[in-house]
């Protein structure tokens, strides 16, 4: 059983065509989640922008994750934690590290809107620190790093497909319940081809949420609910109890 690590790869000023081609193809591979992209599909502008230097890589994953075809397979298709988590890992190249961060961008997503969402991650101070302008996102997260938990080390694991896996080909959230109720996840490699085994999920479990501050049915008496849900409907549970300001402390399966 082996893996492969994506390392950095850097647009320079003094870059030969090929080497902006490269670049291009890592953006694509990294930022859409490694699927087949099609001629009709490719961002023509902003590719011909990235090469005459217009546009730095930055601008370019922007532009990539608020395509359409971004859109389409992780937005509109996909429930709402898969749809976080796998930007964390395309866009920063880790997974999540717990459920304040999650809940932090449900809410943007919620308040906000698609583009901020995209937009927290491509504008913040890790991605700065990490990728600058030039260099393309990669899976950093998938290396043990000095003041990391290993915790982290273990999810973003858990999210890596290989590469003939396909990010799409999973619609339902991988590490929502390891990060709720802050448990460890046990790590499950691709196979030597590079592609997992398909995901058995959670739909027919029933799982038990607290949340602490939630306005549903107000008046309440308490500050604190507890909601019991099959794993099929907790997602859009997890939307209401968001919607309505509550914080989510804990989610068992029962």
């Amino acid at each position: 059983m082996s893996v492969v690590l994506d390392r950095p790869l850097e647009l320079r000023s003094t870059s030969s065509p090929d080497e902006v081609a490269a670049v291009i193809r890592a953006v694509y591979k990294q930022v859409l989640g490694n699927p087949h992209v099609m001629d009709s599909e490719r961002l023509v502008t902003a590719e011909s922008q990235l090469c005459n230097g217009t546009l730095t890589v930055r601008e370019f994953v922007r532009a990539v994750a608020k395509s359409d075809f971004y859109r389409r397979r992780y937005f509109e298709t996909c429930a709402p934690y898969r749809f976080v988590e796998l930007n964390f890992k395309h866009l920063l190249g880790r997974a999540p590290q717990d459920q304040a961060e999650l809940s932090k961008h449900i809410q943007i997503c919620v308040n906000e809107g698609y583009d901020a969402e995209i937009d927290s991650y491509i504008d913040s101070q890790e991605y700065q620190d990490n990728f600058g302008d030039n260099v393309v996102p990669y899976y950093r997260g998938a290396s043990s790093q000095v003041g990391t938990k290993q915790v982290g080390y273990n999810r973003t694991l858990n999210l890596y497909q290989g590469y003939a896996g396909v990010d799409s080909a999973f619609k339902n959230a991988r590490l929502v319940d390891a990060i709720a109720t802050n448990s460890g996840s046990k790590i499950s490699l691709p196979s030597t081809g590079g592609r997992r085994g398909a995901y058995k999920d959670a739909t027919e479990k029933m799982f038990k949420i607290v949340v602490k501050g939630s306005k549903f049915d107000s008046p309440r008496r308490t500050s604190v609910t507890e909601y019991i849900v099959s794993g099929a409907k907790m997602t859009p549970q997890i939307q209401r109890i968001h919607r309505a300001g509550g914080t989510i402390s804990e989610i068992v399966e029962i």
